[in-house]
């Protein structure tokens, strides 16, 4: 077992990260992951946490994003129209098979996915490739409950598999003083550090 670095208060990440990115996700007040090829979760800060599940509970070979999109409870209940999010995942994933051909831990998990998930293997047999920059989602939120939020896809020049992902809500609204309560209420808690092993 290696025992990382206790990460800063605001960001949780792999070794794979760099310093200037994990500086720049623990400046960001929305939340935000940043994610690997294969839609690893490679870190995010504490507004990630409070919007979505603390990431550190997950076993990093199951951080994959689109694998918890079809297979955690938590995130697949999260998304008020999951079908279109679960949809746009599978094109993603097809874009990163599309780009790795060989890769046999994308491989591992397209097998993974197919076997356990009806929606998954049926989108996954379609052709729909697609890279999205952006976009809007709709949150049903255990504490806040239903969030309007804009998510942004940006590349990582430093680490050209790397992605930054943000999610804010319209200025101005009652969706961005609910993700404000959300993501301050959270950095209040007290830490929850169980990430600082790698498992």
């Amino acid at each position: 077992m290696l025992v990382q670095a206790r990460p800063r208060r605001g960001t949780h990440e792999a070794p794979e990260v760099g310093a200037a990115l994990r500086d720049l996700l623990a400046a960001i007040s929305a939340p935000a992951v940043v994610l690997g090829p294969r839609t690893d979760i490679l870190a995010w800060n504490d507004g990630a946490a409070a919007l979505f599940l603390d990431f550190a509970e997950i076993p990093v070979a199951e951080r994959a994003l689109v694998r918890m999109v079809f297979l955690e409870p938590r995130m697949r209940g999260l998304f008020v129209h999951w079908e279109q999010v679960g949809a746009e995942a599978v094109d993603r994933l097809r874009m990163a098979a599309a780009r790795t051909p060989g890769d046999p831990r994308l491989r591992q998990l397209v097998g993974e996915l197919s076997v356990r998930d009806a929606d998954f293997r049926r989108w996954w047999a379609g052709h729909g490739v697609r890279t999205l920059a952006g976009g809007r989602k709709r949150i049903r939120h255990p504490v806040v409950g239903e969030l309007e939020l804009d998510w942004q896809v940006l590349q990582v020049l430093t680490a050209q598999d790397q992605t930054l992902v943000t999610y804010t809500a319209p200025a101005g609204s009652p969706d961005q003083e609910a993700l404000r309560i959300l993501c301050s209420w959270n950095a209040d808690a007290p830490a929850r550090r169980s990430d600082a092993i790698d498992r």
